[in-house]
């Protein structure tokens, strides 16, 4: 599970999975390049920076920043191993035909379109340096529609459906494409938001970094396309 002289690169640092699983991935020895909307928020979270971690504020929907951004870590560590697509979002709507098209945008962007920007910045160099891991986060209501939840279930399903394509095509790359796929995540966001649920039921960030962090080791080298439910404790 060594990660020396490997660099990963994650989306949605600053949140609560991207602090779990940065600490998960520095604790295997990895380099990281950390992408966020502010480094300054990065710098209160992480510390400074230092020869193994990178810092850079990127907006995900905007496919030039990314370019920079894969090539700021290029220009640091000469390559990229492995890239965790975290970023995204969650928004409860109305039914399918009441929802706006602003929130059907909206999800589709920050679930979609972030993955797809920067697996298109990334994978080009993951073939030409012989092979890589990537691992995106979907959601355990990816897996059929719930009520109230369409566009969210639709934005996320879209997640797995592109994993498993980027899988088919890219095994014989030597390039790993899995998701995960979260239940409710124990955060004092959702704590906040849903004070009468009993939050040890919920996935624990930690946890789920844990699973990435297998995911994205040479022991899950046979894994590919994968679509693994993470549950909880309960």
């Amino acid at each position: 599970m060594s990660f020396k002289d490997r660099t990963v690169m994650l989306t949605g640092a600053a949140g609560n999975l991207g602090q779990a699983l940065a600490a998960a991935f520095a604790q295997q020895g990895a380099r990281l390049v950390l992408l966020g909307r502010q480094t300054d928020a990065m710098r209160i979270i992480f510390g400074e920076e230092g020869p193994d971690r990178l810092y850079l504020a990127t907006d995900l929907l905007d496919a030039q920043q990314v370019s920079a951004a894969f090539n700021a870590a290029v220009h640091r560590f000469a390559r990229v191993d492995v890239l965790c697509n975290l970023a995204g979002g969650f928004r409860m709507g109305p039914a399918v035909h009441q929802t706006e098209d602003s929130t059907w945008d909206f999800l589709e962007d920050i679930n979609v379109r972030t993955m797809l920007n920067m697996v298109r910045a990334v994978v080009p160099h993951m073939i030409e340096c012989g092979g890589g891991k990537i691992v995106n986060v979907g959601a355990f209501a990816a897996q059929r529609g719930v009520a109230a939840m369409g566009a969210y279930c639709a934005a996320k399903s879209s997640v797995v459906r592109l994993t498993e394509s980027m899988a088919a095509e890219l095994r014989e790359k030597h390039i790993n494409v899995n998701c995960v796929l979260p239940t409710i995540m124990d955060t004092p966001e959702n704590r906040a938001a849903m004070p009468d649920a009993d939050p040890a039921r919920w996935v624990a960030p930690k946890d789920l970094a844990n699973v990435i962090v297998f995911l994205a080791s040479p022991a899950a080298r046979a894994i590919h396309g994968v679509a693994l439910p993470v549950t909880g404790l309960s």
